[in-house]
């Protein structure tokens, strides 16, 4: 067995094997093996792709391919380079994570974990795909359980969320499935046969009048799941709605199939349509980067802060994307990972303090600190990596975004630039502002004086994530050169 087909076929037998689950013990054990093996075969592929690396100089390694409907030529096939691999690896950290922060869930526990681990095997599809179909297919398997997820362990308003989720990704699934055809049948303009093989694609001269149909409809299509503005709609009541596992694994990761689809489909197969729309997709998305942030600064429920920022920060990805050059796109990927572990930590936290306190409003909570000081500690930490501080993996980031962004010499580029990078002043504000109103000052409720302590496997799920935000924060250049590697293909597209 391929070592790239493990991370499909280990979800779908923890699946079978939840299907037999007879009580919650069995079923957050079996979930938790299972998703722990999956861990650690991210992290052997993170050592595996290093050693292949240095003696394969091929786009993509680990390639198999296998015949699945050979009249449309359409094939399993799947290979990794090292923007997969660290996708790949930030999956299989918050899935971990996403199972010890659900260990009490009492309500259909072995159907959540079953939906919840569903989601996570498209996500790992989608990542190590090369051929176009497939890979829609594995994006199609990522998507759907939201809705149930949501729609049946969700709270408030949770049916109008998840119906309001679905309608709006199926909607732009739609419009990818166009652009997604729209290349498959451009894909033969040199004479050759059609194919939906990503890196057989990437050797055809597409003509530029097709290109600058199809990459528009492919990055709507793609980044409507980044939370596009004016797109964006959807997620702020789905993670509002959402239970904690499911908004750490919503941001954390299936966002992330947005700003990996653009840069893997979009600006590598139709790198002309890139350059010719690039420009108009800079400005919706440095929109999306002010708005998200002063949408942020505006809500009153923990949730919804988490969730305009969300916003805010893929905002960035996209931003940078469309810079088009190496630092930017080194950002966007690192930004891709930090934003995917720090939301999924505050998603987690936020989890926490309402399942203690009952309440999301700030204006409700206070001193939480000297109560639950564990807990305290990391929202704190969380807090100050997520505006960027030196030392965390925003920092690296955000720095490879703007440093990129300012290669552009010309006005447009650089006024863009500034308005995106203030930003991070309203970002400060809204974190120190929920810093200091949650977790400093005075306890105003007596009651919270009796809030149980951190339990251990939440302990686990919160370090599990921190500690990847240290690691890429304080030694970001391994990483850095890992990607930049992968990046080059891309460039030698645009020139």
């Amino acid at each position: 067995m391929d070592i790239l087909s493990l991370f499909v076929i280990v979800p779908v037998l923890t699946v079978l094997i939840l299907a037999f689950a007879k009580n919650l013990k069995q079923a957050r054990i079996i979930s938790l093996i299972g998703m722990a093996i999956q861990f650690a075969m991210s992290i052997n592929l993170i050592f595996a792709y290093i050693k292949e690396r240095a003696v394969n100089n091929d786009i993509m390694v680990f390639t198999k391919d296998a015949v699945w409907f050979e009249s449309l030529n359409i094939h399993y096939s799947i290979g990794v380079d090292a923007i997969s691999v660290v996708m790949i690896a930030l999956t299989s950290i918050i899935v971990l994570a996403g199972v010890f922060i659900s260990w009490k869930i009492d309500d259909l526990p072995k159907e959540f974990f079953i939906s919840l681990i569903v989601l996570s095997s498209g996500v790992f599809g989608f990542f190590i795909s090369t051929d176009l179909f497939t890979l829609f297919v594995f994006y199609e398997i990522a998507v759907i359980p939201m809705y149930l997820l949501i729609g049946i362990w969700g709270s408030g308003p949770k049916e109008n969320s998840a119906m309001k989720l679905t309608l709006m990704l199926m909607g732009a699934s739609a419009v990818l499935s166009v652009g997604i055809f729209g290349i498959y049948f451009n894909s033969n303009a040199d004479g050759g046969a059609l194919t939906f093989n990503i890196l057989e694609i990437a050797k055809v001269n597409i003509p530029l009048a097709a290109q600058n149909i199809f990459f528009p409809l492919v990055f709507v299509g793609f980044a409507v799941i980044g939370a596009l503005f004016p797109f964006h709609t959807w997620s702020p009541s789905g993670h509002a709605s959402a239970p904690t596992a499911v908004s750490m694994l919503h941001a954390g990761v299936l966002m992330k199939l947005g700003g990996y689809g653009v840069f893997r489909i979009a600006m590598y197969l139709l790198p002309l349509g890139a350059l010719s729309w690039s420009n108009f997709f800079l400005v919706l998305s440095a929109t999306g980067v002010i708005y998200g942030a002063f949408g942020a600064i505006m809500q009153k429920d923990l949730k919804y802060v988490n969730a305009y920022a969300s916003v805010s920060h893929l905002g960035l990805v996209l931003f940078a994307l469309l810079m088009l050059n190496k630092t930017a796109w080194n950002g966007a990927i690192i930004q891709s990972l930090s934003h995917g572990l720090l939301t999924a930590l505050f998603f987690a936290l936020i989890g926490m303090v309402y399942g203690r306190t009952h309440t999301r409003e700030i204006s409700k909570l206070s001193g939480l600190m000297k109560i639950l000081p564990f807990i305290g500690a990391i929202y704190v930490i969380t807090g100050l990596a997520y505006l960027g501080l030196p030392g965390f993996s925003g920092f690296v980031a955000e720095m490879n975004i703007f440093v990129g962004a300012f290669e552009h010499p010309d006005m447009f580029h650089r006024i863009l630039t500034i308005i995106v990078v203030s930003s991070i002043v309203v970002t400060a504000v809204y974190i120190l502002r929920m810093v200091g109103k949650i977790m400093m000052g005075p306890i105003t409720n007596d009651e919270y004086r009796k809030l149980p302590k951190a339990t251990w496997y939440e302990k686990v799920g919160l370090v599990l994530l921190m500690i990847p935000v240290v690691i890429i924060g304080v030694m970001p250049l391994g990483l850095s050169e890992m990607i930049k590697a992968s990046i080059q293909p891309f460039l030698e597209r645009l020139l």
